[in-house]
């Protein structure tokens, strides 16, 4: 082609360049290009058999060029890469900790792999309702955590969070005794001054109470002084008295049965009872007459309510954890036998009261219910998920995701529910406790809230 034709072929390269944006062409395609900027001196075809000929090559060289977009697109690819790394990383840093503290905590529990039944359905007597709402509040944000309730006539008594023994008189409330001391008002107070929780009257009209901390009392409502039966945090039959609980007394006076729910536990840490579900709960018997003090049945989860029979050779003993009702005989032919009154409950039963009609109240302020889903039936058998529960919250955020249902139930003889009054959500009756009758109407205490309810049974047959 001569130098003529070579600066032809690289202008025409040039211009093709720019006009392709990025296609690819051959060295052939710019050349027979360049080939038609040559004049045609002889007149010859480019077409021609005789005309100039071109060696083909064997390989084409490929001339490219990236367009603008492909080359914004990888950076943008690129960038994105890594954003995600270091957003990965900065996960990691953050989660590392974390795991290294949930390893190296230790658990302030150690659960007991245990098995529940499955819950009843919720059909027939057990069938939900809303009959708790129509019960009244009394003494509103006056009172906190009212547990348990007894009348000497038209005077209701109760033990508050406060650590003091109340009575409740129209729409008074004057304080008859405070067993402990100062100051009072949070968990961490509690140790000294006292939270009462089970209230029962003696034969004498005397009030029978059981101080979580500090021990069993004898109490006269009217001049307010107490005195100590049973001391808290003493040692018997081996096992520290922790967390003294409910109590119940015989007509003539002369013997007390309480319920120790826990030697580890104390009160202000039911939840790590509830879920650690230790088997260390025990029922004891004082004879006030020779001052002794007997166990009488042991390993059990979460004794709570105790109730005597009336022919009282025998005390019914709410196990909590177990969702059961058992039954110890303490006279009798059969004194020191056990059985179980009633079990696989449709809630975690509570105290346990007497109702007019000869049966037994039993308050439940959580349920497993059926259809549904129940937690702590999910739990008992996975001790692991406990462990990592409570090494990440504290038992108040716990208490915050258990859910508000208030049941109350009346059983007979051999554990038959006869009736059940519910509040699904506690709108009305939230953290039930006690079921006290009296007068045609249920006193419904509760160890959380500031108020008791009060229910017209009559609106509810």
């Amino acid at each position: 082609l001569g130098r003529w034709g070579r600066c032809l072929a690289f202008a025409s390269l040039n211009n093709h360049r720019r006009r392709s944006s990025g296609r690819y062409l051959s060295l052939e395609a710019v050349l027979n290009t360049a080939t038609d900027h040559l004049p045609n001196r002889a007149g010859i075809s480019m077409n021609d058999s005789e005309g100039i000929r071109f060696r083909r090559l064997n390989r084409p060289q490929v001339i490219t060029e990236e367009l603008p977009e492909r080359r914004h697109k990888g950076s943008s690819t690129y960038s994105g890469k890594v954003f995600k790394v270091i957003l990965l990383s900065l996960g990691g840093f953050l989660l590392l900790p974390l795991l290294v503290i949930i390893l190296i905590l230790e658990s302030p529990i150690q659960p007991e792999v245990f098995r529940l039944k499955e819950p009843p359905p919720m059909r027939g007597c057990w069938e939900s309702n809303l009959k708790l709402r129509e019960a009244q509040r009394l003494f509103e944000n006056q009172i906190i955590g009212p547990e348990s309730i007894a009348n000497i006539g038209d005077v209701l008594f109760s033990g508050t969070a406060d650590g003091k023994i109340v009575k409740l008189s129209g729409r008074r409330i004057v304080t008859v005794t405070r067993l402990g001391k100062e100051p009072c008002g949070s968990t961490a107070d509690e140790p000294s001054c006292g939270r009462p929780l089970g209230i029962r009257v003696g034969p004498n009209g005397t009030l029978f109470v059981a101080d979580a901390y500090l021990g069993l009392f004898e109490v006269s409502p009217t001049t307010g002084e107490a005195t100590r039966l049973v001391a808290g945090g003493q040692v018997v039959a081996g096992r520290k008295l922790s967390f003294i609980n409910d109590v119940t007394v015989t007509q003539d006076g002369k013997k007390v049965y309480f319920t120790d729910s826990s030697s580890r536990w104390q009160r202000r840490d039911y939840m790590h009872l509830i879920m650690e579900a230790t088997a260390d709960g025990r029922v004891l018997e004082y004879d006030t007459e020779t001052k002794e003090l007997t166990v009488i049945m042991e390993n059990l989860r979460f004794p709570n309510g105790i109730q005597l029979l009336p022919d009282e050779e025998s005390v019914l003993v709410a196990e909590t954890t177990m969702a059961r009702i058992r039954r110890v005989h303490v006279a009798g032919l059969n004194k020191g036998g056990m059985d179980t009154f009633v079990d696989n409950l449709p809630g975690f039963p509570d105290n346990i009261r007497p109702s007019s009609t000869g049966g037994y109240w039993v308050a439940m302020s959580a349920v497993r219910p059926n259809p549904g889903f129940s937690m702590l039936d999910f739990l008992s058998q996975r001790p692991w998920i406990k462990k990592l529960i409570f090494k990440l919250f504290s038992q108040d955020v716990l208490m915050k995701f258990v859910p508000r249902y208030s049941l109350v139930a009346e059983l007979h003889d051999g554990g038959i529910c006869t009736r059940s009054f519910h509040d699904p959500n506690g709108l009305v009756t939230a953290y039930v406790s006690e079921v006290h009758e009296y007068d045609g109407h249920l006193y419904l205490g509760s160890f959380r809230s500031p108020y008791i309810t009060k229910l017209d049974l009559q609106k509810v047959q």
